[in-house]
């Protein structure tokens, strides 16, 4: 995905994105009606009443704005419930959700719609074909409403709740997973070592990287004879000092000469902003699940059934990773850009370094976390010495915890059973 690709589908999940397009499709269908009964070919006969038409309006804009602002108030009100049950990062994907946005946009729309309705039949640009039409579409658009009404009526019921959350991040996890498993490294070359004599290339921004444009910078390697080496993927924190990138010259030994356009259109390959995005970032996902069983493990919730579930999720979302690393020689076609990629081990970390910093004294979370490891070290060959380096980490960490010798000695007997014989 171009930057631009990534910056036009960033712009249409957003909510005003929505609400201004339905509203300024509820202004061209009320500002239209005069025009086009004009184009009518017959005449449609019905007796609407003198003030039928406005009547309904005029309903329908109080009542649309008392939804809009109830609706507005309980999005507000699930987006600071998710930061306090679950995380903060889950807020960003709370806001992106399409259900209620597409109420919120309905509703407005409505309401758009019937204020300039209401404008126009009293500047008496409506004839009698225009009203009969204004009414049809009125009847219309509350038909909408009634149906939009119900599936926020069912929506709001679950929007914000933590299990909603917690299936809100294991999706956005999922599908940069899903992305990551594809094509780890986004349209570029393994990462190989890069030559000392190489031209650093830094921007001029602190924040968090959250897209690279391979494409980008594959076509200003071609043009320039460049080989690039991209250092600052994804979830990287980087600063005026931190490189971005490394480049060389073709033929890997000779120090390129970069102007200062060429650093200006390499550094514009990279978008950098103060919070970090799912998009390109398999690691967030992660690391928002674990913040989620760390809040559940805490003493002032102390709700272990919360950590068992996302311990679920997060192997879900680790079995969509590849059973074994990727071919390393089926990439020739692609441009001479080198990028680095998250290890299994670095993700497993951000996954289980919450669960056995909170969780260690709890039997239960203790065992489920055992069978996670077990899980994944049966289905992903490529992690399997990270999963045995952490059920060790896992039995030492529970053993010192728990306080119960029944309790300790049940969790040796199980994790034993389990490991028994590996690594």
């Amino acid at each position: 995905m171009t930057r631009w690709q990534r910056i036009v589908s960033r712009i249409v999940r957003r909510v005003w994105f929505r609400a201004a397009l339905i509203s300024l499709c509820g202004v061209l269908v009320a500002a239209l009606a005069g025009v086009v009964a004009r184009f009518v070919p017959f005449r449609v006969a019905g007796n609407l009443g003198q003030n039928a038409v406005d009547s309904i309006l005029e309903i329908m804009a109080s009542s649309m704005l008392a939804v809009t602002t109830f609706s507005i108030n309980a999005m507000v009100t699930a987006y600071s419930s998710s930061t306090q049950t679950a995380t903060p990062r889950a807020t960003q994907l709370m806001v992106d959700d399409p259900t209620s946005q597409n109420a919120l946009s309905t509703f407005l729309g409505a309401f758009v719609f019937s204020v300039v309705g209401i404008i126009g039949l009293q500047t008496g640009i409506y004839g009698e074909q225009g009203r009969v039409i204004l009414f049809a579409g009125t009847v219309l658009l509350v038909g909408v409403v009634v149906v939009t009404l119900l599936r926020w009526i069912a929506h709001i019921t679950i929007f914000g709740r933590l299990a909603d959350v917690i299936d809100r991040v294991e999706h956005a996890a999922a599908e940069a997973m899903r992305r990551f498993a594809e094509d780890a490294r986004i349209g570029g070359l393994p990462a190989v070592a890069i030559p000392t004599q190489a031209e650093r290339v830094c921007g001029n921004t602190t924040g968090y990287v959250t897209h690279v444009d391979l494409s980008l910078l594959g076509r200003l390697a071609d043009s320039h004879g460049l080989t690039l080496h991209v250092v600052a993927t994804p979830g990287v924190m980087v600063d005026p000092l931190r490189p971005l990138l490394h480049a060389m010259a073709e033929d890997n030994a000779t120090r390129p000469n970069l102007d200062d356009e060429l650093r200006g259109r390499l550094v514009s390959a990279f978008s950098i902003e103060r919070h970090r995005s799912f998009d390109q970032d398999p690691r967030l996902g992660l690391i928002a699940l674990g913040e989620i069983a760390s809040r559940a493990l805490s003493p002032a919730v102390n709700d272990p059934g919360t950590a068992i579930e996302v311990m679920n999720a997060l192997l879900r979302v680790l079995l969509l990773l590849p059973a074994e690393e990727p071919d390393q020689d089926e990439r020739a076609q692609r441009p001479a850009v080198h990028i680095t990629r998250p290890v299994i081990g670095e993700m497993m970390e951000d996954a289980f370094r919450p669960l056995l910093r909170d969780g260690a004294s709890m039997i239960e979370v203790m065992l489920r976390a055992s069978g996670t490891l077990d899980a994944i070290h049966r289905n992903l060959p490529v992690a399997r010495s990270a999963a045995i380096a952490y059920a060790a980490r896992l039995r030492s960490s529970a053993v010192s915890a728990i306080e119960s010798p029944a309790s300790r000695d049940e969790f040796e007997a199980a994790h034993d059973r389990l490991w028994a014989g590996r690594g």
